[in-house]
């Protein structure tokens, strides 16, 4: 059955990999990272601070592991995820960095791209959704576009997710036979399996072309989950030269009271029912 099976891949998955970190020691250590990212976003919002933070890599990698376990207690007002779909007939005319300009942060903001204007160079250029005249066209035009981002007061940084061949292979055999991950997997992704060394060719390009001083790249090993997110949170940390701000003393208001009100009985069907 597919529980039996997906219990049987689990037990191969973890007898193929080397003890990971302590599942205790795995919370402690996220933990203290979130309490950083909390006084990061604290420092961004009261010195209007823009940030970007770009992630790339190999199909199941870990991207959306790392990304929600950035955002999990910071303020969707200020840190939100990027994550566009495949580009309308429109947007296939529009100049190409323009879908992704409206959502680049204003003061104050964190912007985590899940995928980003890199698409050009891996994606597109493997499945062949972009000619070899366009790629070439983003190369030249990369490097000037993120230093008018860094010269007009964002800070970029990019990371590049990897993993290897074998694991890849048993992440994604996790996701076909685990129901609750199966919606994970796009016919984009399959691909990424049988183009694995054209893949591997784009990301040199990519390197060799896009890795400028004023946004480098940085490779986070993906094998193991829970390092994998604890070293890139860790890193992205020492990126920002946050600090300490001043906070308002929080009080709690005492509440009015009105002898006067009578609370109205609202309507049983209003309710939600309780099942549990």
């Amino acid at each position: 059955s597919e529980p039996a099976l997906s219990l049987e891949i689990a037990k191969i998955y973890k007898n193929s990999h080397p003890p990971s970190i302590d599942r205790m020691q795995y919370f402690r250590d996220l933990i203290a990272l979130q309490s950083e990212l909390i006084k990061l976003q604290s420092w961004v919002a009261y010195h209007k601070k823009k940030l970007v933070v770009i992630f790339e890599g190999r199909d199941s990698a870990g991207k959306g592991g790392v990304i929600k376990r950035i955002t999990q207690r910071l303020n969707p007002r200020i840190c939100r995820v990027v994550a566009l779909p495949a580009p309308t007939e429109r947007e296939k005319s529009q100049w190409y960095f323009q879908r992704y300009v409206p959502h680049l942060p204003a003061g104050g903001e964190i912007v985590l791209f899940d995928r980003s204007w890199y698409n050009r160079s891996g994606v597109e250029r493997v499945m062949g959704f972009a000619q070899p005249d366009q790629v070439e066209e983003f190369f030249r035009d990369v490097p000037d576009f993120e230093r008018m981002l860094v010269r007009s007061g964002v800070t970029l940084v990019k990371y590049w997710f990897s993993i290897t061949d074998e694991e890849q292979q048993m992440r994604f055999l996790m996701r076909i036979h685990d129901p609750m991950k199966q919606w994970k997997l796009s016919p984009m992704d399959l691909q990424s399996r049988v183009r694995w060394e054209q893949y591997t060719k784009a990301k040199e390009e990519t390197f060799a072309r896009t890795n400028i001083p004023e946004a480098p790249w940085f490779i986070v090993e993906g094998n193991d989950k829970k390092r994998a997110r604890l070293n890139c949170i860790d890193h992205l940390l020492k990126q920002m030269p946050y600090e300490d701000v001043p906070h308002e003393e929080i009080t709690l208001p005492e509440r009015v009271f009105n002898p006067e009100y009578e609370r109205q009985v609202l309507p049983r069907e209003l309710y939600v029912p309780e099942k549990y």
